[in-house]
């Protein structure tokens, strides 16, 4: 089993319109999808991407105003890393001053970073590949030919890094390639959200709340593929759930032993299963078994909106 690299990351927000300003506002990506969390509907879930929401690009939340701020650490993801286009870092850097948000800059394996958090604390960077379909989505000060592509990756940190490289390797068929500055670097075989870097050192567990990475979830190209990796996932005792259809793509959950909860999520049916490509993130979308309660769900729901901000009107 191989899986393409990462399908979506899904983290714990405040506040909902902070949320859309930052990573719609601030970073110029498309909100694809605005529904509700499957398990709690009384909370949103946005799916933020690039122009269709390919698997690779999305990045998603459960936003709640008044939510305990989480603290980073083991058996989480760590660090979420998108990728732009070569000769695009001065722009972001220039763009992240300008909306006064602090950033540093790393260099791992040879490439540069920009390390900043979000609005919640959550930790981001961006870094410059080839690699990547260039996106063909802009908005409010970011051009296409400056936006990000989708995931470079992540940095996980793990109670038990030991036991993740082997989960990492010989479950999902990431290939282990170097090693540099208390990390290991895998790569799974996809153009994008395909390069995988695990601190070496144990990191202490973390706690769930705003700013904190829920889960990462990988991709299975097909139906069938999602099937063999749960047979996969049961072989290997790791207590997968069933699959859970979750409207846009098929789900299965299991929390490795370093403490991170995966997923492995189906590239179909996509985010134009209930919408148009030019609805899409328009109206808040519920599955069939909540549309029966849309007014209540959509009573205990803040509006929010895309806008493009204050700092890039001119």
């Amino acid at each position: 089993m191989k899986t393409a690299g990462i399908h979506h990351i899904t983290s714990f927000v405040g506040n909902p319109q902070e949320n859309v300003d930052f990573y719609a506002g601030i970073l110029g990506l498309r909100l694809v999808k605005k529904t509700v969390n499957y398990d709690a509907p009384e909370v949103y879930h946005f799916y933020f991407g690039n122009e269709t929401g390919s698997p690779g690009t999305l990045m998603t939340f459960f936003p709640e105003d008044d939510m305990r701020r989480g603290k980073i650490g083991g058996g989480q993801v760590g660090i979420t890393v998108f990728v732009i286009p070569t000769g695009s870092l001065d722009f972001w850097k220039e763009r992240l001053t300008k909306f006064g948000i602090a950033h540093d800059e790393f260099k791992r394996f040879g490439e540069t970073y920009i390390r900043f958090r979000d609005h919640s604390g959550l930790l981001l960077e961006l870094t410059e590949r080839e690699e990547g379909t260039p996106s063909t989505w802009s908005f409010g000060g970011v051009p296409a030919d400056k936006a990000i592509k989708g995931f470079g990756g992540a940095v996980l940190f793990s109670v038990y890094p030991d036991q993740t490289s082997a989960i990492l390797e010989e479950l999902l068929g990431l290939e282990r390639i170097g090693k540099d500055n208390g990390m290991i670097r895998f790569r799974a075989q996809g153009n994008i959200g395909q390069i995988i870097d695990l601190k070496v050192q144990r990191v202490d567990r973390g706690v769930a709340g705003a700013g904190t990475v829920h889960h990462i979830a990988w991709r299975a190209k097909d139906e069938n593929e999602h099937e063999q990796f749960h047979k996969v996932l049961e072989l290997n005792q790791l207590r997968p759930t069933a699959i859970i259809d979750r409207h846009y793509f098929n789900a299965i959950y299991f929390q490795e032993p370093g403490g991170i909860l995966f997923e492995i999520a189906t590239d179909l049916p996509g985010f134009t299963n209930d919408e148009s490509m030019e609805h899409l993130g328009k109206k808040i979308m519920l599955p069939k078994w909540y549309e029966s309660e849309r007014q209540a769900i959509e009573s205990h729901l803040t509006p929010v909106e895309v806008r493009v901000l204050k700092g890039d009107i001119e």
